[in-house]
């Protein structure tokens, strides 16, 4: 029996011609999917174009384009105001989906957002669907705590990268809530939409098989913040720590992490008056600012250390291994 096709698929995608129809053949291989809207996001490069090569015939696929780059949140957000499906499922231009990954994530209906694992694989080899082990599902739900805790980062202690997670996520949840991504966000805006699901109720449910492709490469926009995208991602947390009757619990971990965020910010801060206007000018800001000299010092001590490793263990053109995001028991056959 053929599963209903309840799913839009939705693909904000900026100058990603050599990636984009991968992504999208990914999504229309599956059955469960009911459309796939691509934004190409004021792209320069024939993202559009490079689209619709990918069209199979069924006439799922929609592109729109936006004539100026509007950054990931609002080309997400113009997606699902074209679309009806009442399922939205994420997916990066550069990625893809595993065959068959829907109908593992939707075996059951008890949750509002679901997520399975990610495997990273290495952009520098050619890029094919890999061979993952089936894995345990082991079932969990994140609870606020959870969640942001897995998206503040600790020295020798491995944060689980549970922001990378890729959810389904009901539409009827979204409207209800009035939740759509915080279009002044161009780094962790999927970080600050979860956040407020989870104070809203949302269950956030975790299966750990593996359904989707992240693939990492050196020019990922992901590793190119802006120091100004750092400071907005401090202030979303300020804002959200501003909502009347926060629980204390809540508010007490959304201020671990908008510490976090700030301490980044204050190094990228730091190290750009340093290029701009000499490490004298940096020093003095520094000093005007106590109390990020902290966060100043400890990553600086941080860039050099892994600097001194890379250096140690150059990076080659042979692929890394494959990695998960996470850890996952192989399944008894």
């Amino acid at each position: 029996m053929t599963s209903p096709a309840t799913i839009c698929v939705i693909i904000a995608a900026n100058n990603a011609s050599g990636t984009i129809a991968r992504a999208i053949r990914s999504a229309l291989r599956e059955d469960r999917v009911a459309e796939v809207v691509v934004v190409d996001d004021g792209s320069t490069d024939g993202t559009a174009a490079a689209s619709r090569t990918a069209e199979d015939g069924s006439g799922r696929l929609r592109v729109l384009s936006l004539e100026t780059n509007k950054g990931p949140a609002f080309a997400r957000n113009h997606a699902i105001a074209h679309s009806s499906a009442p399922l939205i499922a994420v997916l990066d231009a550069d990625d893809f989906y595993l065959a068959g990954r829907f109908d593992r994530l939707l075996a059951k209906n008890d949750w509002d957002f679901v997520a399975d694992n990610i495997v990273f694989i290495d952009g520098r080899g050619q890029v094919v669907d890999p061979e993952v082990p089936e894995f345990e599902a082991a079932p969990r739900f994140l609870d606020l705590r959870g969640f942001v805790e897995g998206n503040i980062s600790r020295p020798g202690v491995s944060r689980g990268e549970i922001g990378f997670l890729k959810p389904v996520m009901r539409r009827s949840f979204l409207d209800a809530h009035g939740l759509r991504y915080r279009e002044d966000l161009r780094l962790g805006e999927d970080y600050e939409l979860y956040v407020r699901a989870l104070l809203h109720g949302a269950r956030y449910k975790i299966v750990h098989g593996c359904g989707y492709g992240a693939v990492v490469r050196p020019d990922s926009l992901s590793g190119r913040h802006r120091t100004l995208d750092l400071q907005r991602l401090y202030e979303a947390d300020r804002a959200i720590l501003a909502t009347p009757g926060l629980p204390k619990e809540s508010a007490a971990v959304l201020r671990r992490h908008e510490c976090h965020i700030r301490g980044r910010y204050e190094l990228r801060r730091f190290l750009d008056i340093k290029a701009e206007a000499g490490t004298w000018q940096a020093g003095l800001y520094a000093l005007r600012n106590p109390s990020a000299i902290p966060a100043i010092s400890g990553g600086v001590a941080a860039d050099k250390l892994a600097a001194f490793m890379a250096h140690r263990q150059p990076d080659t053109a042979n692929p890394s291994p494959l990695r998960y995001l996470l850890p996952a028991t192989a399944a008894q056959k």
